[in-house]
């Protein structure tokens, strides 16, 4: 059997967000090893740690058990490392398989003859044990296998998260752009909001979609376990059955420590239907009580109403071209210019000095202040606001290099406005 209590895991996750993923990996499986990798987080823990961090992660794509490692120099030598591994541990031949490969550097001409030959070793395995072979399953197999080659060396790691964690179960309305929930679980880890009043109070999304942020951030304040609406491959893998009392009980104690909200959090966008959207998804997700949904140009709407004292975070997603062209007030500028024979123009360059003119209106009058985190591809996109950031943080959203912008929305300005400019006068800075 495995060794259960020195399994060698990965966790998986996007570019950048490694040492946030490391952090919550510590807070989950206290005491584990860990560390940092380009591309995730290597966790020495147990099959208990396996089920705690796809259960609770929601910063992780994936949670890879490490199976077998070795050199290589061609696909003879990946089916010999396979065939190593008692695969009749993990699986009956009355279920499914898939092998999918990860390659960096690898010499081998055919990543699919590769990954053809774990195939047949862990049928050639299962048929040698018990006299037949598991079928292959492509959407949702009940052991799906990851090998990642380098230019001399192979791994095999088991999956254990079936379906990639950002799908929580609660998401079926979408926008045209959507946000991952990771992503968004990035955004606010970045932001080192917590739901609390001390860190980061308050939050709103004026550009929600269809409510990715703010159903995030509800769960969190919440203190809801990312992965309670969904089911795991590793359910069903047969390390883990005689855990099935275990996985009870860890889910029922997530459940147990769930409570209302101590701060509040609201949402809204310029299109109703995405209002309309995302509080669908709240509902599924088990927030929407504790989000305000509201609809509304960002340009326009004013601030939420706190309560005193408590600080509040603008955390954003707004829409830039390679998304979704921008609508609202600045949407509707491009238009009239267009129709009326005018030079075009690109809708953000006018969104954002405008964004940052209604933040110096609305958001600099409560005491507490607010702050703005703002996530964009534009590195130059401070000096468009004709603002200063206080920090910025690399993120990908996606294929598409991204910047988090934090703004500390304060009275004053630390650049005089320029003459001529309705509407940019005394804009926020850090």
């Amino acid at each position: 059997m495995l060794p259960t209590d020195k399994l060698h895991l990965f966790v998986s996750c996007a570019s950048g967000v490694e040492p946030w993923l490391e952090a919550e990996v510590r807070t989950i499986v206290p005491g584990a090893h860990t560390e940092a990798l380009r591309g995730g987080v290597a966790v020495r823990s147990n099959l208990e740690g396996v089920m705690k961090l796809n259960l609770e992660s929601r910063l992780a794509q994936r949670v890879l058990i490490e199976i077998i490692d070795g050199g290589y120099r061609h696909e003879d030598d990946i089916y010999a490392l396979a065939l190593k591994v008692d695969w009749s541990k993990w699986i009956t031949p009355a279920e499914t398989i898939r092998v999918d490969t990860v390659a960096q550097r690898s010499p081998l001409r055919s990543l699919n003859f590769a990954t053809l030959r774990v195939k047949d070793a862990i049928c050639d395995v299962l048929r040698d044990v018990t006299g037949e072979r598991p079928s292959v399953d492509t959407r949702f197999p009940d052991l799906p296998i990851i090998m990642h080659l380098s230019e001399v060396h192979a791994t095999i790691y088991v999956d254990t998260s079936g379906e990639p964690l950002f799908k929580r179960g609660w998401r079926e309305d979408k926008g045209d752009a959507p946000l991952k929930e990771t992503l968004a679980a990035a955004m606010l880890a970045a932001a080192g909001w917590k739901g609390t009043p001390e860190a980061g109070g308050a939050l709103h999304d004026p550009c929600c979609g269809s409510g990715t942020i703010a159903v995030e951030a509800a769960q969190i304040a919440c203190g809801m376990a990312a992965g309670m609406q969904r089911r795991f491959s590793f359910e069903g893998q047969l390390p883990f059955v005689p855990l099935r009392g275990r996985w009870q009980a860890i889910k029922q104690a997530a459940k147990d420590r769930e409570h209302a909200p101590a701060v509040p959090i609201f949402c809204s966008d310029v299109a109703f239907r995405m209002v309309d959207f995302a509080r669908r998804n709240a509902e599924r997700a088990g927030v929407a009580q504790y989000i305000q949904f509201n609809g509304g140009d960002a340009l326009e709407r004013p601030a939420p109403e706190l309560p005193e004292g408590m600080p509040g975070t603008l955390m954003m997603n707004p829409p830039y071209g390679e998304r979704i062209e921008v609508r609202g007030k600045a949407g509707n500028f491009q238009m009239s210019r267009d129709a009326g024979g005018s030079e075009a123009r690109d809708a953000g360059d006018d969104f954002f000095p405008r964004l940052a003119a209604h933040w110096k209106r609305a958001y600099t009058n409560n005491l507490a202040g607010w702050t703005a985190w703002l996530l964009c591809p534009d590195m130059k996109l401070p000096s468009k606001m004709r603002l200063k950031e206080s920090r910025k943080v690399p993120m990908w959203n996606g294929p598409i290099e991204c910047r988090m912008f934090r703004f500390d929305l304060i009275k004053g300005s630390a650049r005089a406005p320029k003459p001529g400019r309705e509407g940019e006068s005394e804009a926020v800075s850090g």
